[in-house]
């Protein structure tokens, strides 16, 4: 059985916001093909998540994190680290990942949970899972010239990689907001891949 977290960083509702219409399908589809799977929902806007702040980072660099299992920010690495699978469900903002997600990313970036450093350098301790990543994008950021401009995606791929999360997917809906776009053609494609997906997560 595996632990699935799933992470959801959109302002908007499941109905209105277009990357968890594509998400949503995907857990469903998943729940479906893997009904003893644990999937736990984490919905950044409604948690306690904020910016680090001065008195939060001596906790963050504790040399014995264990002790602090509890703590209000530590939780959320031990979650993120005892998790085998993560769906990732973010839209794309001002060319990257929605603020409140890189906090969250802040959170779980903390030394002797998530990685370590050696002798070698850094290493990370989330080895042998996967990562799905769901985004909506108004334009096309995927391909073609505006490709350099796309930070979110990239960052987060890299930052699972760091983590040691090397089996990382992406289903990105793009061109949205392009005018003459169908949209809801688009985003039909997305799911079906998304559920295509959920049968080999």
């Amino acid at each position: 059985m595996s632990k699935v977290l799933y992470i959801k960083a959109d302002a908007k509702s499941d109905s209105q916001s277009r990357t968890y219409r594509i998400s949503e399908k995907f857990i469903e589809a998943y729940k479906k093909n893997n009904p003893k799977d644990e999937i736990i929902t984490l919905d950044l806007y409604k948690e306690d998540i904020n910016f680090l702040q001065e008195e939060d980072l001596k906790d963050l660099f504790s040399t014995n994190p264990e002790e602090k299992r509890d703590h209000r920010i530590l939780k959320y690495a031990y979650q993120f680290v005892e998790a085998d699978k993560y769906v990732v469900a973010s839209p794309f903002w001002n060319l990257s990942i929605p603020a409140i997600l890189k906090a969250y990313i802040d959170y779980i970036s903390v030394t002797g949970i998530t990685f370590k450093y050696t002798d070698n350098g850094p290493v990370g301790l989330c080895n042998n899972k996967k990562c799905l990543h769901i985004v909506a994008r108004g334009g096309v950021y995927g391909q073609g010239p505006a490709a350099a401009y796309e930070m979110g995606d990239r960052y987060l791929r890299t930052i699972f990689g760091f983590f040691g999360i090397t089996d990382f997917t992406t289903i990105a809906a793009e061109g949205l907001d392009v005018i003459g776009n169908d949209m809801e053609s688009i985003i039909q494609n997305a799911i079906d891949d998304a559920q295509q997906l959920a049968r080999s997560f």
